[in-house]
């Protein structure tokens, strides 16, 4: 059920922010175009690739919410850091792009040649920030309610438009007092940032990849709750380790070693059950019992 609730909120967020994308970057393109500015032509390219970013996402959320299966035991969950990977390459395929568009234009073109940019351009960028940052927000509000890695890449995505149409208004108002190499130096900036959101995005998704461990506070809370159950004589072990956006959990405890077995196992099955109860990110909790020995200790 939590799984279906998930996937819809992601879903209905993806949809809402793939129409605005749409009709936002040919807005761009078409004012770019008009307003004779190679930065938000640029800049409109992006926003188009939110587009094809924001499928991916789709995608990888259906795919991570399938149920687990004979051939996939331990679920689906990691399909969706693959998604938020592909979202990296096409930052980061992006960002080249128009970084290239760039040094062309400040390198191997007469500064005199550049047009200077006109009034629907600066417009175009300034209802850019507006509805590239409302989109951020709407975005990584619903990707921290069902902690979504895709959605998370993606709301930074929007995230990064919002700062490239920042870099875009900068260069296209200097060009427009007359210093028209800023155009292209805005390009390139903007390159820059969609190049360090790629690598963030990339990052993020190969940790939870490769089973790192969750971070140390949530670890830390973890222990502690173990600690405070009854019957629990000491923590000896707790692993944790990400698998897409849930967390595996493998813990070793100590308890009288004169208690019988089913009141060992009533002792770990309390501990598994009140860690997936506190941690709802938490998918599995292993809980293994060693006898503790007073005369040992």
């Amino acid at each position: 059920m939590e799984n279906t609730s998930s996937k819809q909120l992601a879903m209905k967020i993806s949809v809402v922010t793939l129409v605005g994308n749409i009709i936002l970057s040919t807005f761009k393109f078409i004012a770019g175009i008009i307003g004779k500015s190679g930065a938000m032509i640029s800049d409109a390219v992006h926003s188009a690739s939110d587009v094809f970013s924001t499928i991916i996402v789709m995608i990888g959320v259906t795919l991570s919410n399938r149920k687990s299966d004979s051939g996939h035991q331990y679920g689906h969950e990691r399909l969706e850091c693959v998604a938020a990977m592909l979202l990296a390459v096409i930052l980061a395929v992006t960002g080249v792009g128009i970084g290239y568009s760039g040094v062309q234009k400040i390198f191997f073109e007469n500064s005199e040649s550049l047009a200077a940019p006109t009034g629907i351009a600066l417009a175009a960028a300034i209802i850019s920030i507006v509805v590239k940052e409302a989109m951020y927000w709407y975005t990584i509000i619903g990707a921290k309610k069902i902690n979504s890695s895709s959605l998370k890449a993606d709301a930074w995505h929007h995230r990064s438009d919002a700062l490239s149409s920042i870099g875009s208004f900068a260069g296209i108002l200097g060009a427009m007092c007359g210093i028209k190499i800023l155009d292209p130096i805005a390009s390139i900036i903007i390159c820059l940032m969609i190049l360090k959101a790629g690598f963030d995005i990339l990052k993020d998704a190969l940790d939870k990849m490769v089973d790192k461990s969750c971070d140390k506070e949530t670890s830390a809370r973890m222990a502690t709750l173990v600690r405070e159950q009854e019957g629990v004589m000491s923590l000896d072990m707790i692993k944790t380790r990400l698998f897409g956006d849930k967390i595996y959990v493998d813990i070793e405890i100590s308890a009288d070693e004169n208690l019988t077995l089913k009141d060992s196992h009533k002792i770990a099955e309390n501990v598994h059950n009140n860690i997936e109860n506190e941690f709802p990110t938490v998918k599995h909790c292993m809980v293994h019992v060693n006898p503790y020995s007073k005369q040992a200790s």
